[in-house]
């Protein structure tokens, strides 16, 4: 970045200050600080404005809608989960995940078999191998959180990557919240791939990650159930750079929680590209954080977004069961 015409002027004790806000003359541009990584700046995030103002425009017939982030997330009113809802109304919501990619239903005091029941007019769902489910309907995963059985999914992830084909969405409902913390951020996975240089897209583009469900799910398996269970799910190889199946966008795919190494890279060449590009989700003018209530409901793309689950009630009690659609191989 060039130098910049900063004015000065001087106090009656003679101290020398600058009249010019560090701001004023950044506009679109981003400030470059040093550190050891070289990567960090601050700034403007110029390419979040046409997304934002896309939004800005949309309207709906079926639900009014409150915004949350710059280009990501969206609270829907006037929505019961509970009633058996038209078409129409399921496909409105269907774009409505489209463009704000995750979107948050209050009060929504919805049964079991109620949730099953919404999550399937979006398509088939899956059942989760290594997490336990509801008693009577396994398609929910049960997240039972207390004193006992600690959060750990406080990483930034997309689900299940591990799978020749990674879920495309999800439906979480809260059953019992703690009084503070346990919030759920996510993360506007287009908007990290469009902020990254064009050098680096270029680099990335051809790229392939492997994904290992025994990243995060080996450490609960015995010996044996681990070849088993390797039998069954083989390491898989998606693109680092996806292109959603409905959007037609690009969209950057790696995650720590289930990216082994990225191929034909040497370790070190590995572990220093998917650092960086697993920072990208760090970037809060991508995010958008979601206080839960009892009975909120959020679903999301998971395609399009990665999630982070604070991990930060312990020892408070924490029950979500989440209904996961079943998704495409990754292209």
């Amino acid at each position: 970045m060039t130098a910049i015409d900063t004015k000065i002027r001087t106090l009656d004790t003679g101290e020398k200050i600058a009249t010019n806000d560090p701001g004023e003359f950044l506009k679109a541009k981003r400030l470059p600080i040093h550190t050891a990584t070289g990567d960090l700046s601050v700034g403007p995030i110029g390419h979040l404005a046409q997304e934002r103002r896309r939004l800005d425009n949309l309207t709906w017939d079926n639900f009014e809608v409150t915004r949350y982030g710059a280009t990501i997330g969206a609270e829907l009113h006037g929505i019961d989960l509970r009633v058996d809802l038209s078409d129409d109304v399921i496909a409105e919501i269907h774009q409505a995940l489209l463009d704000y990619k995750v979107l948050f239903f209050r009060d929504q005091p919805i049964t079991s078999a109620q949730h099953v029941a919404f999550a399937k007019r979006f398509g088939d769902l899956e059942i989760h191998p290594f997490i336990p489910g509801n008693e009577d309907l396994p398609e929910l995963v049960r997240f039972e959180k207390s004193a006992d059985v600690a959060g750990y999914e406080n990483g930034w992830h997309s689900d299940v990557t591990w799978r020749e084909c990674p879920s495309k969405g999800a439906v979480l409902h809260a059953i019992q919240v703690p009084p503070t913390g346990g919030d759920t951020l996510f993360c506007d996975m287009y908007a990290a791939y469009e902020g990254l240089s064009e050098e680096l897209k270029e680099r990335i583009e051809t790229m392939v990650a492997v994904h290992d469900y025994s990243q995060a799910f080996g450490h609960q398996l015995d010996e044996e159930a681990q070849k088993e269970m390797r039998i069954k799910y083989p390491m898989v190889e998606h693109p680092v750079v996806r292109t959603h199946h409905e959007t037609g966008r690009k969209l950057l795919y790696v995650n720590h929680f289930f990216v082994s190494h990225l191929k034909d890279l040497s370790p070190e060449e590995s572990d220093m590209l998917m650092e960086k590009l697993c920072r990208q989700a760090t970037i809060l003018e991508y995010q958008c954080r979601f206080r839960w209530t009892p009975d909120s409901v959020v679903f999301w793309d998971n395609r399009a977004v990665q999630h982070y689950a604070a991990s930060d009630y312990w020892p408070d009690v924490r029950i979500m069961e989440r209904a996961s659609i079943i998704g495409e191989r990754p292209y």
